[in-house]
């Protein structure tokens, strides 16, 4: 008895964890415990199964780029929050204050936004994260479950400031488009596509890598009022000139305004339409002006400057102020008083103009400051001397 037992137990066993023949084909069936038992349970869970974990832990914020209370941002770049486990792709994403154009996406454990044109110069940004059962969620929530697993715990709230546009973008798109008498080259980067508003934000924080050359024909002397990187001479009458094209308050200052217009000018390929000016009046005896409009002489005149008692001053400014015709008006050196039609008119110097004046003779000092020219030449230098071309007196 005991040993027909004993036979039994032993054939339980080896039905337990022996081979079974399906179809001619051995299956070996572990038994609960054995070895073979610990080896299948240390498979990998499948993709599913993956998906299917639900999160003990509460959702937390890792990181932020840009960085908490960042300065000098370029506001162009994408935003991305961190945290500590993979969100789900329905997950309510974080708010921007102020607004801008763009979206939110779920990579893994990081919300981005890429925004569609960024945020422009010296703007404060507020990124708002919810929180609760209507804020970030991680994959897998279930409210059902280990209550606040997968949730933020508390809002939160993370800053940054944008910086400023570069004055070295300024020059390297004021020569893109033709409002100076540099050409700019790209030497290594990216050049950012010009119809991709985005890029062109971009590189206004952080332009591309380039040569400036000059452009042929103009007299060196144009060249000391250049400085590259720098605010220049050059510059604001290249600004000047945009202004007046773009129906903007005329300053020269490349303020937000001129830079939106400007950014939306390279992607638009607005270029300037009246070329680059130059004159130069020279009090040497006897007394000219000469004028270089695209790297050509175009005039070379006999002209009056001031006499002794109202001299024309020294220096270089651009043209602010135009007129056709105009009944200008004063007082003479004796204290009367003078009121004299003149046609052509460029002021460039508070009251000091490039006009026409009929005199007997040119060449010598004879005007109250302005720069008097014969009719024949003040009639072909005015086309010339549109707004912000640089007017340089010397002698």
């Amino acid at each position: 008895m005991f040993g027909a037992l004993r036979q039994r137990a032993v054939l339980a066993t080896a039905s337990g964890a022996g081979l079974v023949l399906v179809a001619g084909v051995g299956i070996a069936i572990a038994a609960p415990g054995s070895h073979a038992a610990v080896m299948a349970s240390a498979q990998p869970v499948s993709a599913k199964a993956a998906q299917d974990v639900v999160p003990t832990l509460p959702l937390q914020i890792e990181s932020a780029t840009p960085s908490d209370y960042a300065h000098n941002v370029n506001g162009a770049l994408p935003i991305k929050i961190v945290f500590n486990q993979p969100l789900a792709t329905n997950s309510p994403m974080p708010t921007l204050s102020p607004k801008v154009a763009g979206s939110w996406s779920v990579a893994g454990d990081d919300a981005v936004f890429t925004p569609k044109v960024g945020y422009t110069q010296k703007t404060k940004v507020t990124i708002n994260i919810p929180s609760g059962t209507g804020g970030m969620q991680a994959e897998g929530v279930d409210l059902t479950s280990v209550p606040g697993a997968g949730l933020l715990a508390n809002s939160a709230k993370k800053t940054f400031t944008t910086g400023s546009y570069s004055t070295m973008r300024l020059q390297q798109v004021l020569s893109q488009l033709g409002y100076l008498p540099l050409n700019w080259t790209l030497t290594s980067g990216d050049n950012p596509a010009a119809d991709n508003a985005n890029a062109q934000l971009s590189a206004a924080y952080d332009p591309p890598t380039g040569t400036f050359t000059w452009k042929s024909g103009y007299p060196s002397l144009l060249r000391t009022f250049w400085s590259k990187g720098s605010n220049s001479l050059i510059d604001e009458g290249a600004v000047r000139a945009f202004e007046s094209q773009h129906s903007l308050t005329m300053d020269g200052q490349a303020g937000p305004e001129v830079w939106g217009d400007l950014l939306t000018a390279v992607v638009k390929g607005q270029e300037n339409t009246h070329g680059y000016t130059y004159a130069l009046a020279s009090k040497a005896s006897p007394e000219t002006l000469t004028i270089w409009h695209n790297g050509k002489e175009v005039l070379h005149t006999l002209a009056n400057t001031g006499i002794s008692d109202a001299p024309t001053s020294d220096g270089t400014f651009p043209v602010y102020l135009r007129y056709y015709f105009q009944i200008m008006k004063g007082t003479n050196p004796d204290g009367t008083p003078y009121a004299d039609p003149v046609y052509y008119v460029a002021y460039f110097n508070e009251g000091e103009a490039v006009h026409y004046f009929p005199r007997y003779s040119y060449g010598f000092p004879q005007s109250l400051g302005c720069v008097e020219l014969p009719w024949s030449s003040a009639a072909k230098a005015w086309p010339y001397l549109t707004f912000g071309s640089l007017v340089t007196v010397e002698g």
